[in-house]
């Protein structure tokens, strides 16, 4: 039914609060769009049931007359409806083998799916997402993660006081907290035993790590750049009640194998024509954020050898700590070999055997690699992300999608963020059959 849209309950993960519209968004629909808005009953969400049932919802669940379904993560093969319209992150465009049977099943049903990553505007800018939140979020949890990892080596710091994202009522508060331990090192400093400056390596500077910057910057801190860092620390003047961060640039960590000055937009068109160079500042960072975009053509950054070696010498290396926001698994890390949940979010990984241990004791460095961290600040970063979405919803609801693709009446940030439609992959993404092709769909 046209102009009448549902809203799922997000059931990939237990530990998933959010959702893609609050019920003041719903509110404006109804009242001001004429737009009809149907909730799945959930008892763990951020938003309970009777706030949208206030806001003029119905809260049923019942998708059957819906003419789109929105959420945010994953929909469950059994959750997906025939012949509707759904709205969500699907994982499916670099063809991830994990979910290519929910891509199959898609198809099978002639759902037209619809992929916020893919809705960007006239400059390939993204103009639906979590990024500053996750950014927050991974920081708070890597700050947690060095408290503890701290602590495990005998040094009492005022990290120790940190908690986890989600322990937090909400972002106001986790500021509030890591202010106070700034407070504490401009006071007393950090100690002796870290052997040198505490040095923050940021990987990008795109929306993930300004959230993360901006977490870490409630700490006393001084910014140095990437070339300057090695002389920095060679030179050994440092002030022991600061902290130390470090930018890093697509030209701080790539170079062109042959040998021509850095070319950021060849680099972005052909990253398999790049090293990376970024492991000649590892041994001077004690923790490393990181929050790059990443494709398997890219260079690997930090490579399980170089981690080796680095924990492979007698003295404990200065790094404790890697807090992979981007969580893309053997992606550009190497140490991160699977992604961890707000139960279970760290574990060590140890260079010798590539093996991993939960918690942040052992050999290695710790590593944080939850995979849905905006999910930890689930009622601020829902609001952020719904305020994005709202002013598309009322076309949205208005499309008919029984139409052929060409012809669907779609805002153009969403037109090119339709993955299937009638039981066919879409122009831009017939190259997914190849992967389709080597799954049973089942």
């Amino acid at each position: 039914m046209k102009y009448k849209i549902g809203i799922r309950d997000e059931t990939k993960l237990q530990t998933e609060r959010r959702v893609p519209l609050i019920p003041e968004h719903v509110k404006d629909l109804v009242d001001n769009h004429g737009v009809a808005v149907n909730v799945v009953p959930s008892a763990k969400r951020v938003f309970d049931n009777d706030s949208y049932r206030e806001a003029g919802a119905a809260v049923d669940g019942d998708f059957r007359d819906c003419n789109i379904v929105f959420g945010v993560k994953e929909v469950p093969k059994r959750e997906l409806v025939a012949n509707t319209a759904f709205c969500f992150f699907s994982h499916t465009i670099k063809g991830q083998s994990y979910n290519m049977p929910l891509l199959q099943k898609i198809l099978d049903l002639n759902i037209t799916l619809l992929d916020y990553e893919l809705v960007k505007d006239e400059n390939g800018r993204r103009q639906i997402f979590f990024g500053n939140y996750a950014g927050y979020a991974g920081m708070i949890d890597s700050l947690w993660a060095l408290g503890q990892r701290l602590q495990w080596e005998g040094m009492n710091t005022p990290f120790a006081e940190i908690l986890p994202a989600y322990e937090y009522d909400d972002l106001a508060a986790a500021r509030e907290a890591i202010q106070k331990v700034g407070d504490a090192i401009r006071k007393d400093g950090l100690p002796a035993a870290l052997g040198g400056p505490f040095v923050c390596g940021f990987n990008g500077y795109g929306q993930v790590s300004k959230g993360a910057q901006d977490i870490f910057d409630h700490l006393p801190n001084k910014q140095i750049s990437a070339s300057e860092l090695a002389g920095f620390m060679q030179a050994g003047v440092f002030e022991n009640n600061t902290l130390y961060k470090v930018e890093f640039t697509e030209e701080d960590m790539f170079t062109s194998k042959s040998g021509a000055n850095f070319d950021l937009q060849d680099y972005f068109k052909n990253p398999q024509n790049y090293n990376s160079r970024y492991e000649q500042y590892v041994p001077y960072l004690s923790m490393i954020i990181n929050g790059i975009y990443w494709t398997p053509q890219c260079p690997v950054l930090l490579t399980r050898p170089f981690v080796r070696d680095l924990y492979g010498k007698s003295e404990q290396p200065r790094l404790r700590v890697i807090g992979d926001i981007t969580c893309d698994i053997d992606g550009s890390l190497q140490t991160t070999v699977k992604s961890t949940d707000a139960n279970s979010p760290i574990y060590v990984y140890d260079p010798r055997t590539g093996r991993t241990f939960d918690g942040h004791a052992g050999n290695g460095p710790v590593v944080m690699a939850v995979d849905i961290l905006p999910a930890e600040l689930p009622r601020e970063a829902s609001t952020f992300f719904g305020n994005c979405l709202l002013p598309f919803v009322p076309a949205l609801a208005a499309c008919d999608y029984t139409q052929p693709f060409e012809k669907l009446d779609l805002p153009p940030a969403f037109k090119q963020a339709v993955i299937a439609h009638a039981g066919e992959l879409t122009p831009d993404f017939r190259y997914l059959q190849e992967f389709l092709d080597g799954e049973d769909g089942d």
